[in-house]
């Protein structure tokens, strides 16, 4: 039978809580003083405990330490009186599982200590992903991590163009690790010694995208009371990483091609012609051919870029490197936020993780883990530390049909404002625009003209959509073949 612990010096309280659990299989251990709580949870071993704040002699603000340093597996709820910031924030700064406000609400007190002794319970349990030790933080930003059979075509790739001097273009969905591939590069090439920098081309305007490449003379515009060397000319002998240059204005792209061509230009303002020698390595999940058949993309650059490419494949098709992924998230912020006590995660956690579909890719899967490690209050992590649209599988089938496209976007953009981003807008639309096209596709048992004329698009153009977002139309209406 499950034990609770209450440590109160308020005798009312301790009759409530008796009676509140009276006709439930749970057994109640009761101490009026810190040092009585404490030799009781030492003897009895206890799942949960009701630990009053305001006690005499020491506090339970004090005790929870010695109390924790015995079990930490031991969840915790507080009790106070007090109803404030301080309270709370003082409370969980020191590992409280949860803190009830007196009078206390019967239903709310029943409630909080059922899902304690499940997490009591769960942490009971052999981790299903243990934590493991990394490196420092230099080692982390150029880190590669998967074994998968697609990820060891993109190591191959890197190695082949890496001592090659020649322009690369990364494929694939935000959040997949483009950044990281082309630092690769750059640390595998003969250029490693010298500067390398990546610049969003989605995050700044025209203007201000092509005077940060380009710099720019002096009364070039307003405002311009300087001359502002760019970031070609200070990377010579570097390489530069252009994300998202599917969003470059024309004007831009058209400089980005001479550059390519000729390893000269002029800044912003100027005649003086500027040779550079700076390697350039590019990156899009946009269908930059489809753009080019729009007018969208200009064809010569497009041509230039797409001669040495790298596909990076999405996390949902990497299979097992999830798990690596997770071990070197989880190893990463628990040092960083000091959470070496930090076991690993609970085999039932696992589970939900494995199950998402994860649309913002690896760079959605480390946000969760670090609000993981945040949210945990013991050494294991269980599934009420994950997001909610995890948990409850409102997001389960990203991109695969299912869950409510609103919980899904929603349950996305929280955790990417939670994590810090810089291009929230593409990514939020691309995993609206998968979807959509998931769900027609669905509705039609993945019937593509029948879609296509649903969404108003031409076939064509929903295969290419279908291709450039890696919707699988077997996942989608869970058939065989094709769709056709």
């Amino acid at each position: 039978m499950p034990s609770l612990l209450v440590i109160d010096d308020d005798r009312a309280v301790l009759h409530l809580v008796a009676r509140a659990f009276a006709e439930q299989d749970v057994e109640i251990l009761t101490a009026h003083t810190s040092e009585e709580g404490l030799a009781l949870a030492q003897e009895r071993g206890p799942d949960v405990v009701l630990l009053d704040i305001m006690l005499p002699g020491v506090s339970g603000f004090d005790l929870i330490e010695e109390l924790r340093r015995g079990e930490p597996r031991l969840p915790v709820i507080f009790i106070t009186a007090r109803d404030d910031s301080e309270t709370a924030i003082g409370a969980m700064k020191r590992g409280a599982y949860d803190y009830l406000v007196k009078p206390l609400d019967v239903g709310r007190l029943r409630e909080l200590v059922r899902q304690a002794m499940e997490t009591r319970r769960i942490m009971s349990i052999p981790v299903g992903i243990a934590a493991e030790d990394v490196g420092d933080d230099e080692s982390e930003g150029s880190l590669l991590v998967g074994c998968s059979p697609q990820m060891l075509e993109v190591y191959k790739a890197i190695g082949r163009v890496s001592n090659q001097d020649v322009t690369v273009l990364i494929r694939g969905e935000s959040g997949t690790g483009k950044e990281l591939v082309a630092r690769a590069i750059h640390l595998h090439s003969a250029r490693a010694d010298k500067p390398f920098l990546a610049v969003n081309c989605a995050a700044l305007p025209e203007a201000l995208l092509e005077s940060e490449l380009f710099g720019h003379e002096k009364g070039a515009f307003t405002g311009a009371e300087s001359r502002h060397i760019g970031k070609f000319e200070q990377l010579t002998g570097g390489t530069i990483f252009l994300d998202e240059i599917g969003d470059m204005s024309p004007l831009v792209q058209s400089k980005v091609l001479r550059l390519l061509q000729e390893q000269k230009f002029e800044r912003v303002g100027g005649s003086q012609t500027i040779q550079t020698d700076v390697r350039i390595i590019a990156a899009t999940n946009r269908d930059l051919q489809k753009m080019v058949q729009k007018d969208a993309y200009r064809s010569d650059l497009y041509y230039r870029l797409n001669g040495v490419t790298i596909e990076i494949p999405p996390l949902r098709e990497r299979g097992e490197d999830l798990v690596l992924l997770i071990e070197n998230f989880l190893g990463k912020y628990r040092r960083r936020m000091k959470r070496e006590g930090i076991e690993g995660i609970a085999p039932e956690a696992v589970e939900i993780l494995k199950r998402y579909r994860w649309p913002g890719n690896v760079r959605e899967l480390e946000s969760v883990v670090r609000l993981a490690v945040m949210n945990a209050t013991g050494p294991v992590i269980v599934p009420a530390c994950l997001p909610d649209d995890l948990r409850n599988g409102d997001a389960e089938g990203d991109g695969s049909g299912n869950g409510s496209m609103r919980d899904d976007l929603l349950g996305f953009v929280q955790r990417r404002l939670q994590a810090g981003t810089e291009n929230l807008y593409a990514e939020s639309l691309e995993l609206m625009e998968r979807c959509l096209l998931s769900r027609v596709l669905q509705t039609t048992s993945g019937n593509q003209s029948h879609a296509a004329k649903i969404l108003g698009i031409t076939r064509g153009s929903l295969r290419n959509k279908i291709r450039s977002l890696g919707i699988s139309i077997e996942q989608v209406v869970n058939v065989e073949g094709d769709g056709e």
